[in-house]
């Protein structure tokens, strides 16, 4: 493995996530051999969740460090080199920039909810779900709110194609990370021509010095060449100068896409559910659904193949903050334990609890949430007289309640249009207790959810197998192809298939959680 890395025969993948920037080295067979990682947090500033650019390169540098010295450690050699890399980064969002590359406005990340006005007015105009976190919807609110900066817009782009770009000098980006900006049409690989017409023209006179396919970033599909690291991108990422400049970049992506290539989940009739901040699945369809449906999002995957996705702002930040509760009461007891164990002992817990949640009602809404109409969020514990309050119930609900926005997309999708699944797999941190949140998962979709190790590293890995398909990948092989033969042959999956009980349950809990969505939208509009 030493001579892979001094030869370069590696590849190398950075994700920068919502709460953690991850940087994963794969080896010739593809697993992780080396990775490192920092923390970081948006801030909800003006009203506005983002992230500055600081943060954003100070965390880069350090997360790049921490996987260097992870290699120095296990392998006794200095990391100089790989085969290829490839940068991803959370999806949609407004990065705004003018003609010398300075940022206009703050960073708008995919958390905020603002834009109701123009994903609406785009929506109908388009007859195309265009969802709040979109970069068209935030470019389009700009032009309604009359917004200074756009007399100097010179390009937009997202937080991976940014990074991308400060890297290699090109503005590219993969097809599924663009297909968050604006609609693509999956018969060109290119964005929907004459919705760009349309917008031009709804737009014109309004502020705008440029057509929009000239704000935008070039599209790419997975596999194709993206650029090489430049010297001052080298610098950037590692400033011990250690790293040489020539790599090979792959398009940057969105996490959704990797985590569809982290879970082998690209070909039709497979999904995945990604869970972190937010939670979302996505469905690769056999063709286009039967009409616009705003809680259903149409991306691709990175090869550029339609893919129905279901988006929830709030995922496990507010299981994250009852367990950080729990955690310190112990504590507090004089027992120290380290998250992992605070957090498996509390989802374990959950699986005595009441299949239908014993009474109990939980909103995980920190920020707004389009699915259900919220403009903010209100995270909100509720229980009726009478009911028992118990740990295993209590854990039950909170998990319940970070699938329940979820469940109400997927509804759409299987029960309004009939969509197929032949597999359904699931990564992120809420599936590293094993048994719990999957199995919870599979009564909630009511179909079975396979997890794998492979996956355990997340969208990092995923990016870097995307790099390594720039690599290595056979001319003529589809991405599918490349995963399924060489990446995944002989994988182990562990799969939960649904519990009729535990569908019943959360079937019994849902119908609770809509009647009782009106005490959290009173929440919003009155504190």
């Amino acid at each position: 493995m030493r001579e892979a890395i001094e030869q370069g025969r590696t590849a190398l993948g950075i994700e920068l996530g919502s709460t953690r920037i991850k940087a994963v080295l794969t080896g010739p067979d593809h697993a992780a051999i080396a990775v490192g990682s920092h923390d970081w947090e948006n801030q909800f500033v003006d009203r506005t969740w983002t992230y500055s650019l600081e943060a954003v390169w100070a965390g880069l540098r350090a997360c790049y460090a921490a996987l260097a010295e992870d290699v120095r450690e296990r392998y006794g050699t200095e990391l100089r080199t790989t085969a290829a890399l490839g940068v991803s980064a959370m999806m949609h969002g407004y990065l705004a920039f003018d003609a010398d590359g300075e940022l206009l406005t703050p960073f708008r990340t995919w958390r905020n909810t603002n834009t109701g006005a123009a994903s609406e007015q785009l929506s109908e105009l388009f007859g195309y779900n265009i969802p709040h976190r979109w970069s068209i919807a935030h470019l389009y609110q700009a032009v309604l709110n009359g917004e200074e900066h756009l007399g100097r817009l010179a390009h937009l782009t997202t937080l991976a194609g940014y990074v991308h770009w400060k890297l290699t000098g090109r503005q590219v980006l993969g097809v599924g990370d663009a297909s968050g900006m604006f609609p693509i049409d999956v018969a060109t690989g290119g964005y929907d021509t004459g919705m760009l017409a349309k917008f031009d023209d709804l737009v014109a006179g309004r502020g705008l010095p440029l057509p929009l396919v000239e704000l935008l970033p070039a599209v790419l599909p997975a596999g194709a060449a993206a650029g090489s690291l430049t010297e001052a991108g080298a610098k950037l990422l590692d400033p011990s100068g250690a790293l040489r400049p020539g790599v090979a970049l792959c398009p940057p992506e969105g996490d959704a896409g990797t985590g569809m290539v982290a879970t082998n989940s690209v070909a039709r009739r497979t999904g995945n559910v990604s869970a972190g901040t937010s939670i979302f699945a996505m469905i690769v369809l056999d063709g286009p659904l039967s009409r616009m449906h705003p809680e259903v999002d149409l991306v691709t995957t990175p090869a550029g193949d339609l893919v129905a996705m279901v988006h929830c702002n709030n995922g496990a930040s507010e299981l994250n903050s009852w367990a950080g509760l729990f955690a310190e009461f112990a504590a507090a007891l004089g027992v120290e334990r380290d998250s992992s164990t605070i957090f498996e002992t509390l989802f374990r817990a959950a699986l005595n609890g009441a299949p239908d949640g014993g009474g109990l009602m939980a909103f995980n809404y920190l920020s707004g949430e389009p699915i259900t109409k919220l403009h903010e969020g209100r995270p909100l514990f509720l229980r009726e007289p009478g009911s028992s309050l118990n740990l295993a119930t209590f854990m039950r609900t909170q998990l319940y309640a970070a699938l329940a926005t979820l469940r109400i997309g997927m509804d759409v999708l299987q029960k309004a249009e009939s969509v197929k699944l032949e597999r359904m797999f699931a990564h992120g941190g809420l599936f590293k207790t094993e048994g719990v949140a999957q199995n919870l998962l599979a009564a909630a979709i009511n179909t079975p959810v396979s997890v794998g190790d492979l996956a355990s590293e997340g969208g990092a890995w995923g990016i870097a197998i995307l790099a390594a398909y720039l690599a290595r990948g056979k001319s003529g092989q589809s991405l599918d192809e490349f995963l399924t033969r060489e990446v995944f042959a002989g994988a182990s999956l562990d799969t939960a298939a649904p519990d009729p009980a535990d569908v019943a349950g959360f079937d019994a809990f849902m119908r609770r959680y809509v009647a009782a969505l009106p005490v959290e939208q009173a929440a919003v509009e009155n504190s």
